[in-house]
Order: C-alpha cells, then structure tokens, then sequence
C-alpha cells in the first residue's frame, strides 16, 4: 500500500488561487477514478476537482470557505501499490502535519526535511467522571453530557428519533466513542422520565448553526454591501395596466411558429427599455466613482437577475437594440437555462448595462430593487393582479403590475427617472407602439 497527494491543479489561465466552496468526500471514504472529490471556485467559474486514482481518503487539507493557492496539497488517499509519495523523502508527515498553502501567505512546495517529527498530540481535555446507565449498563459521562456550545456527535437516525421524541440531544449522554450518542442512549434517557423527555414534541429548541459565507453566496454579499455602500438610491413605483399587452402577447403566443418559445412579459419590457433610453441614453451608463466618469453606452446590454440552485445570477442580453420581439424572448430562455443548470459562461454573466429584476408570482406589491454596481438604474418587476379600475362611469377588472425601479441618485435626479418610467408605462400600455419605428 501506498500513499497518493492531490494538489489543486491549474484551474485556469492566469488563475493563482481559488477558493474551496464544497467538499463530496470526507475522511475515510473510499473513492474510484475520476469521483469529483471537491468544487472550487475563482474568479471566473466553479471547478470540480475529480480523484486520479482509486483509494481511500486520509487527510482533506483545507475547510470549506479557504481560499487554495493552486499546486497546493488539498487530498491525502491510501491507495494500493506505490502511490506518488516516497516515504524516506518526508513529504507524507509535512502534508499531514501541516495545512496546505494559502494565499496571501502561501508555503512552499519543497519537500520537508528527511527526518521530520509528527507534532505532539494535545493533552486531552478533562471530562465529568463516568457512571454507568442502569439502563444499558454502558459507560457514559454524568452531569452536563458536553460544554457549552459543543456539538453533540450522533447519526441521522438517532437524530431524527430525538427529533420525534422531543429531545435535546445536548443534554444526552454518548456513550460511543468520543462521546457519540446512540438508540441505547437515547432509551437511557428516556427512561429517566418525562421531566427531562419531552413527548409532545413541543420542545424547546436552543441550538445555533453557523453557516459561514462562502463562494456565490460571497459574491452576491460583497456586491450588494459595494452597491448600498457607494450609491445613493432612489426608488421609483408606478402602477402599469397591463390588460392590452396581456391580451397582444397571448394572441401572438397562440400564432407562433413552432421555432420560436412563448412569449413571456419580458420581452416587451426590453424592447418598451429600448425605446426609452433612446430618448434618455443616461440611463444606459455605468458610473465609474473613483475616476469620477460616467460611460454612456451605446449598446444596450440587458441584465436579467436568475435565481438559480447556488443563488443569485446575472445573464445579460447583448445588444437588445438590434433584436425583435422575438430574439429577445429566444436569448432570454437560452440564457435562463444555462445560469440555472451553471453552463452559462463568463461572458454570458458580465457586461450589463442595466438590469431588470423580476420575482415572477411572487413579486409583491411593491419592491425597492438595489442597484447592480456600477450600473444606474434596474427596473423591478412585481407580481400581476386582477384589479377593479374606475373608468369614469363604472369599476372594471384590469391586469395591473406595478414596476419598481431604482436610479443612482448621483447621476438620475427624480424627474429623469418618473420620465423614463412613465415612457415605459405608455409603451406597455398602448404595446403597438413597441412595434412602431
């Protein structure tokens, strides 16, 4: 038998280091060839690291959230015959002894010397003196069963049966190894009596969980505390009637070749943008706020905000000036399907100009959307309701939505905003003017 290293390989060019965002594997899992053992992510994209070799797992080398020099160590296996570590080189006990290199501070490659000393293990920390369940007639620890804030060890099934039985696994004594709670002790506690097992189910609950930040959920927190931070917001709410265009989509829906995907609102919300910020091109910038620049863009680059299974995304819709109807809808389907399944590219991801927002069904009445940075404005889309709209003589049911939008209040004062959303409002409104040039 023999021992294999994993380092973290070059996940891409110009690529130093990434950030370790899920493991799949743990400590004494047995693994084949090619079975993805960890994913990481840079700048650029998430990366799953598969095993080269069959084995078992020894030693993983960083913590979820750690951000991995590449060519470092991350994955230590058994595996049968040599493996690639020679053991008089010491290369074993200075992986095993020590984290893997990570930026800013990175260790160096070289192997350790030849003779090279395990660290000494800490002394074990003093524990309550043991007695002996009467139940069970095993070892366990009395009084308190575990420190303050220390988590109880115990399978899914013995949770899920504490669960049901309304106990606080805390307060229960492991008498498996390193205090590990089983069904005996859970029986154990049981039998102690209802002052202690609660059966109703209706337990008090006092745990804690701490889940710490990592990878896309990272990203979305550092650019929506940069966007709050730097930019002064301005939120805009208009009620649009949106009866007409409801009507004009699904009878355009109904006539579509078999080609082309259904139509849904965004579309004629892009095209109705389109229109809109040719008579106010201020509205298609990005503010660079250190230089002190706006960059007015001519294309207008269309971000639309995805949820997706790992979080927030942006695909952006190139150039929506120069297409219809139509190849709106086609890119915005292909692009919600590549951030949702994680294909999308980099390219896809970047280069908005402005952004719309939308919750689908669950929009709400009325939302105050932040502003995708450096971008100026988003336009936010709240939830369609069948409204009763006074018309002068009678109440009428109307399809009403209202759009919330925010503007960077340092480069849109409010009258350009109510401007540009009012011309929005006309446009859907009336939606055979979307058509006319």
């Amino acid at each position: 038998m023999g021992e294999h290293i994993i380092k973290l390989p070059d996940v891409g060019e110009g690529v130093a280091e990434a950030e370790l965002v899920e493991w799949h594997v743990k400590v004494g899992d047995m693994v084949r060839e090619d079975t993805v053992l960890a994913a990481v992510m840079t700048d650029k994209a998430t990366v799953e690291i598969p095993s080269p070799v069959d084995g078992e797992i020894l030693w993983l080398g960083a913590e979820i959230g750690d951000t991995v020099a590449i060519g470092s160590p991350i994955v230590r296996l058994k595996v049968a015959g040599e493996g690639n570590v020679k053991p008089q080189s010491g290369e074993v006990e200075a992986v095993a002894a020590e984290p893997p290199a990570k930026l800013p501070t990175p260790k160096p490659e070289s192997a350790a010397p030849a003779a090279t000393t395990k660290p000494k293990a800490a002394a074990p920390e003093a524990k309550p003196a043991p007695t002996v369940s009467k139940s069970t007639g095993k070892t366990s620890v009395s009084g308190a069963p575990r420190s303050e804030g220390e988590k109880p060890l115990a399978s899914p099934a013995v949770r899920l049966r504490a669960k049901e039985a309304g106990i606080d696994l805390r307060q229960v004594a492991g008498s498996g190894p390193a205090g590990r709670i089983g069904h005996e002790d859970i029986e154990a506690f049981l039998a102690r009596g209802p002052q202690v097992a609660k059966a109703s189910g209706l337990a008090r609950n006092d745990a804690v969980e701490d889940i710490k930040v990592v990878g896309l959920r990272r990203k979305i927190a550092e650019k929506m505390t940069l966007s709050k931070s730097r930019i002064p917001h301005i939120t805009y709410v208009e009620e649009i009637d949106v009866t007409a265009l409801e009507e004009l989509r699904a009878a355009l829906n109904k006539e579509k070749r078999q080609d082309r995907s259904k139509l849904t609102l965004l579309p004629f919300l892009m095209r109705a943008m389109v229109k809109a910020i040719a008579d106010q091109p201020q509205l298609n910038s990005l503010f660079d706020d250190e230089a002190g620049i706006i960059h007015q863009h001519g294309g207008i680059h269309i971000g639309i905000a995805a949820q997706t299974p790992s979080g927030l995304v942006v695909p952006v819709v190139k150039h929506a000036e120069a297409r219809d109807i139509w190849d709106c809808g086609a890119e915005v389907v292909r692009l919600a399907e590549a951030a949702k399944s994680g294909t999308a590219t980099r390219d896809e991801l970047s280069g908005s100009t402005i952004t719309i927002t939308s919750l689908g069904a669950m929009g709400g009445i009325a939302t105050t959307p932040v502003i995708n940075h450096p971008e100026v404005a988003i336009i936010g889309v709240n939830k369609m309701m069948v409204r009763p709209v006074w018309d002068g003589t009678q109440f009428i049911p109307r399809k009403m939505m209202n759009l919330s939008s925010s503007f960077d209040h340092r480069v849109i004062d409010g009258w350009e905003a109510a401007v540009f959303i009012q011309r929005i409002k006309a446009l859907l409104e009336t939606p055979a003017l979307i058509f006319v040039d």
